[in-house]
């Protein structure tokens, strides 16, 4: 099973073992609906906790997970990441897409010319932000019509146009 991670547990709340976690998510509703998340260093090493109750905020988001009762258990995930199985996202319209289905990809030009790879994305208010690099250099992408002209996820790679200002020449 795939697993996303969506945040990071930075300290226990309260003394009933709830867990309050740094958000990665630009939206915290793919958390309704969820009967279980997941706890660990890691993808491969995280375990199963059945999923009590979420409350949402800005930045955090608060868990009860079955298993985790009290502080104690809660301190020793601390720094752990949370994660939760990618089937679980909700179905984007075409033409729209996550951002661990952008991270990865292979950027290249219209003409054909090996960018390099998406390594991290960020939201600016207006658009996000694809950084593209290859080996020290690295470019700023806006994830805007005139500059990303084609995204295919089978062949895992992503068509730009580099508008002026974009690369140093």
């Amino acid at each position: 099973m795939e697993l996303l991670e969506i945040g990071r547990i930075i300290r226990p709340q309260g003394l009933a073992g709830r867990l309050k976690v740094l958000s990665y998510l630009e939206s915290q509703d793919v958390l309704d609906g969820l009967r279980e998340l997941f706890i660990g260093r890691n993808a491969l090493e995280a375990a199963a906790f059945p999923l009590r109750a979420v409350r949402k905020g800005r930045e955090f988001f608060m868990l009860e997970l079955g298993g985790i009762e009290d502080k104690d258990a809660a301190s020793k995930r601390v720094g752990s990441s949370v994660w939760m199985p990618a089937a679980a996202m909700k179905k984007l319209p075409d033409g729209e897409y996550y951002w661990h289905e952008i991270i990865g990809l292979t950027v290249v030009t219209e003409e054909g010319l090996v960018l390099g790879r998406i390594e991290s994305v960020f939201p600016t208010g207006g658009n996000d932000v694809y950084v593209c690099r290859r080996e020290e250099k690295e470019i700023l992408l806006p994830a805007i019509g005139d500059v990303v002209l084609k995204i295919d996820r089978d062949r895992g790679i992503m068509v730009v146009r580099l508008l002026k200002g974009l690369t140093e020449s």
